[in-house]
């Protein structure tokens, strides 16, 4: 990439209008990069979570199930920096088409590494992997070496992203990071997800729009860090010497009923007087607390979340507040 050291960098992301990839082309743009944005069909689609950056970024057309598109938009764009984060991020919904969570995700991770080696072998690559492979790991916190016990089909398609990567890394010398992300949050998080379910709903009672809330397990442990301290993580990571792979987590577990606790009180509520639990809703209990340990991060990339998680729950419920107080068009 020394031929580059005089313009601006450049960068292809995946999962360009999501969560995760509106915060990270937010961050990029902040730092001067050209960005070019992953879309699953023509330039009018929209851009969700990154419809504030129409103009602003360059789009191309790319399917995670059709790798000769992911071909062409890594050799069309040669990028500085590849951030592969698409891939189907609901788990619950893996079990009903395993084969296709596969493809979506292991299939996908490995066309992008193969359109690298083959016509951009200086890109350096960000592939997302997830807390989720550690599954019924016997270490609570895990770290980058406790041994993969994934439960899920989700899991399984995320450990065999992250392990080819780490093979294509030792093969063929490419730059490749494999970030083991654990539950990031946001305003910007689907309302289907348990986090934002809860934030939405302290919202709309505390407005009058609701009476209650229906979840599961209450005693469910996360690790929860905010999506924009993650997604400067991953940024680091590209920006290193060397490749390596990284757990990116807050290294402390809440329950499910803690953030609940945090979200009401924000309103001035009593979260206990309002959640109904519905028993259809609750999973076998977990023999492993999801805890990832983030010392790696912290010692080799300088990396410290800027959010606690009080201050991220609040941040939801105050964005959630405001959307529902907003007039409707």
């Amino acid at each position: 990439m020394a031929d580059k050291a005089q313009t601006r960098r450049t960068a292809l992301v995946t999962g360009f209008s999501g969560q995760d990839g509106s915060f990270l082309a937010d961050l990029l743009i902040d730092r001067g990069y050209e960005v070019t944005g992953l879309v699953r069909t023509g330039n009018e689609e929209p851009l969700g979570f990154s419809e504030h950056l129409r103009g602003h970024v360059a789009l191309r057309h790319g399917d995670l199930l059709e790798p000769d598109t992911l071909a062409a938009a890594v050799e069309g764009s040669q990028p500085d920096e590849l951030y592969h984060l698409a891939a189907p991020s609901f788990t619950p919904a893996s079990w009903d088409r395993p084969g296709l969570t596969l493809a979506a995700i292991a299939g996908a991770t490995a066309s992008l590494l193969e359109a690298v080696r083959a016509s951009s072998p200086e890109t350096r690559v960000f592939v997302a992997s997830s807390g989720a492979i550690f599954g019924a790991a016997n270490d609570s916190p895990q770290r980058e070496d406790t041994p993969c016990r994934p439960e899920t089909p989700y899991a399984t398609a995320k450990l065999a992203a992250h392990q080819l990567a780490g093979q294509i890394r030792a093969h063929d010398g490419l730059f490749v990071c494999s970030g083991i992300l654990y539950n990031h949050e946001s305003e910007r998080r689907p309302e289907h997800f348990v986090s934002r379910k809860i934030t939405r709903a302290a919202a709309a009672i505390k407005l009058g729009l609701a009476d209650h809330v229906v979840l599961g397990d209450l005693s469910a442990v996360r690790d929860w860090s905010f999506a924009g301290d993650v997604m400067h993580g991953v940024w680091l990571m590209l920006q290193q010497a060397e490749p390596d792979d990284y757990i990116l987590a807050s290294g402390v577990g809440h329950t499910v009923g803690d953030l609940a606790e945090i979200a009401f009180a924000h309103v001035g509520l009593v979260a206990g007087d309002y959640i109904r639990v519905d028993p259809e809703l609750v999973r076998a209990p977990e023999t492993t607390r999801q805890v990832g340990d983030p010392s790696r991060a912290r010692e080799r990339l300088g990396w410290r979340p800027e959010l606690s998680f009080e201050q991220l729950i609040h941040r939801m419920v105050d964005a959630d507040l405001r959307a529902l107080q907003a007039p409707s068009d």
